[in-house]
């Protein structure tokens, strides 16, 4: 036979692999049709013996024993845990459904399928007679009684192998917990240990625990707010994760919400069981209270609102995108006026100084520039149209038009519609036309600027 190299090599410039003794057949004079599935085995006890490689280079030998014609190797990575989540194994189905082979070469059944949902789908081709034969390195399976009864068995315990696997990982993990032992990667300002007698124990990180801690001091006695506890991470401190990164400002606040760092844990998160830690706390838990109080003070109990023209500008200064906030004024006359500013988030530059516009006000911009835009740019013909027909068929039928027979479509300037959206239109309707431009605008100094 020639060796795995070789035989990759014929996979790769003709499509098909074959036995020796085949070499010289046609395909139909070829009875079976055979897909050799590899798939990765995740079994500690397998892992050094049953690699893909190894598995394709024994198949292969046993196809040249046994006179097997291959049509096809497929490899795959996938755990076989779940119903439907192997995209190879799914093609491999639909392969077989199209009729491009009729029969699989693999190591074991298990490699196939192990759970019920993929096992189903095998034996159902199996009945129907496109799935002629399943060969392993041991075993064959074909559309006998006693046969196919064998491969369900065989899934069937592989199913029962990773149940059970299941629940003695939960098991180890609980009793891990239990012990007051962090499992999974260390939060920052942690490190894990890696000694196999410390398994699961974490200790202090000298080089970032510190910058940790100060965290929590400066949001709760210096009222740092999340923003500027970033820019002071980032400018003042240059402080880096251990995947060399800068901290992200939700990174910051999961930090600020961890209660792991002043000595307790949940695990599973919101599961409500929580446990008291082995490991060194960075701060206590008065202080984590304090910071937490002074985060809920920043966060007032507002209703999170939607703006019409956020996320849909860009500064022109510094290339932030633009956010929104209320501001309310109280007047003489005792009322309240509402207002609505936009201006520029600062997520790049903390110190830029685009000015801030109001709402009327970048209404008339936007004014201007639905004279300058590709009318065909709006995308919103269709939904005119379904505006004009809806006003049709409320003339006709709610105001009862003497003429239902006359066509009442105006020809309508759709750069005066979306004019008018802007000016009437709900925040839902402007954002929806201001998403189906393609250009990009940019604010710089109160004025708007359309780049195509």
């Amino acid at each position: 036979m020639q060796d795995f190299k070789q035989l990759m090599t014929t996979k790769s410039q003709t499509g098909l692999i074959s036995s020796p003794n085949r070499a010289n057949s046609s395909v139909s004079e070829i009875q079976l049709k055979y897909c050799l599935y590899a798939r990765k085995s995740t079994e500690s006890e397998e892992r050094q013996v049953l690699s893909i490689d190894s598995q394709i280079k024994e198949m292969l030998d046993l196809a040249a024993k046994e006179n097997i014609y291959v049509v096809e190797i497929k490899r795959e990575s996938h755990s076989a845990k779940d119903t439907g989540q192997r995209p190879i194994f799914n093609e491999l189905i639909e392969d077989i459904r199209q009729n491009k082979f009729n029969s699989i070469l693999t190591w074991a059944p298990d490699r196939i399928s192990r759970n019920a949902g993929d096992l189903g789908k095998v034996v159902d081709l199996i009945d129907q007679g496109i799935l002629k034969e399943i060969r392993t390195h041991s075993q064959k399976f074909t559309n006998n009684p006693n046969e196919k009864f064998l491969l369900m068995i065989l899934g069937s315990q592989a199913k029962l192998e990773n149940d059970n696997r299941s629940i003695n990982v939960k098991r180890g993990l609980r009793t891990r917990c239990e012990m007051g032992l962090w499992v999974g990667p260390a939060p920052l300002g942690y490190l894990n240990q890696n000694r196999m007698d410390r398994k699961c124990q974490v200790i202090v990180d000298p080089l970032r625990a510190p910058a940790i801690k100060k965290m929590f001091e400066k949001v709760a006695y210096e009222k740092y707010s999340g923003r500027k506890l970033y820019h002071w991470l980032k400018h003042e401190l240059n402080f880096y994760t251990r995947g060399n990164k800068p901290l992200t400002l939700s990174g910051i606040y999961r930090i600020l919400d961890n209660p792991f760092y002043y000595g307790v844990f949940e695990r599973p998160k919101g599961s409500g069981n929580w446990y008291q830690g082995k490991h060194k706390p960075l701060i206590s838990q008065d202080l984590f209270e304090k910071t937490k109080a002074q985060l809920k003070r920043d966060n007032i109990q507002r209703e999170s609102k939607e703006f019409a023209f956020t996320k849909l500008i860009t500064c022109g200064c510094c290339g932030s995108g633009i956010s929104a906030e209320d501001k309310y004024k109280k007047l003489k006359d005792g009322t309240t006026a509402h207002y609505i500013y936009y201006g520029c988030s600062r997520a790049r530059d903390r110190f830029c100084k685009n000015k801030y516009i109001r709402e009327e006000e970048l209404i008339f911009e936007l004014l201007k520039i639905m004279d300058k835009v590709d009318i065909n740019e709006l995308g919103m013909r269709v939904k005119l149209e379904a505006e004009v027909n809806r006003f049709n068929k409320f003339q006709n039928m709610i105001l009862q038009d003497k003429n239902p027979n006359r066509k009442t479509k105006p020809a309508v300037d759709m750069r005066v519609y979306a004019k008018y959206v802007l000016k009437e239109g709900s925040s839902i309707e402007k954002r929806e036309l201001l998403v189906n431009l393609r250009s990009r605008i940019t604010l710089k100094d109160k004025k708007l600027t359309l780049i195509i």
